[in-house]
């Protein structure tokens, strides 16, 4: 069975899906061995907790301090909390790194010592809408103001650009007249749930683990 460190910086609705699929399905070939988050006031967090499953905050604050924090460049940040994720992945003994929903780009030798073992949810067909400032709604706005026909999700390796390696999954879904960045969202994000845990699976086999996938997710 897989490791898996799930990194998070929202509601958590991906993660859910995660912990729900691993509950449910006799040979999943992941476990969660912990989740962590840049954000100290994420409800995925919550979440985790709810579900016994170890949490860590490695915010910038956190990891640095207020002090330095303050003063510290968004590289520098970034470079902390990329090593502090790096540290909590050796002491739980994380064989991959699942990005779902988490906002800090990481960067420095966790990107070498995980290559090929991190993927990334990405909320828009990729390599379309991808890159720095592309997240949530900004991407849905995107979409939507480049009057695109349809939209989706990717969940693709992690490399040391920003949404730049390769594409393991995409799920596609229409975009219709009179959609909002929220009514795209909806729906998309069933379809997340699927693309994430199946990336999961397939991350899984190619690292030599175990990886019976059911899909379509039922009941999740």
């Amino acid at each position: 069975m897989m490791n898996i460190a799930v990194l998070v910086s929202g509601g958590g609705t991906n993660l859910q899906a995660l912990i729900d699929y691993e509950k449910q399905m006799v040979q999943c070939p992941y476990h969660i061995a912990v989740v962590m988050s840049d954000r100290k006031d994420a409800f995925a967090l919550q979440r985790a907790r709810q579900a016994a499953i170890p949490t860590e905050l490695v915010s910038s604050y956190a990891v640095l301090g207020s002090d330095t924090a303050k003063v510290a460049t968004r590289d520098e940040k970034r470079l902390a909390v990329s090593n502090a994720v790096l540290s909590r992945c050796e002491k739980y003994h994380v064989d991959a790194i699942v990005l779902a929903g988490w906002l800090t780009v990481l960067c420095g030798s966790i990107v070498d010592v995980y290559r090929s073992r991190i993927i990334n949810l990405h909320p828009a067909l990729l390599p379309k809408f991808g890159g720095e400032g592309m997240w949530g709604h900004h991407v849905h706005e995107a979409v939507l103001a480049a009057h695109e026909v349809e939209s989706g999700c990717t969940v693709h390796l992690v490399d040391a650009g920003c949404d730049t390696g390769k594409i393991l999954v995409q799920k596609k879904v229409p975009v219709l007249d009179g959609d909002t960045p929220e009514t795209l969202y909806a729906r998309i994000a069933p379809f997340e749930h699927e693309a994430l845990i199946e990336g999961v699976c397939k991350l899984a086999d190619s690292l030599g683990f175990s990886a019976e996938c059911r899909l379509p997710l039922d009941g999740l």
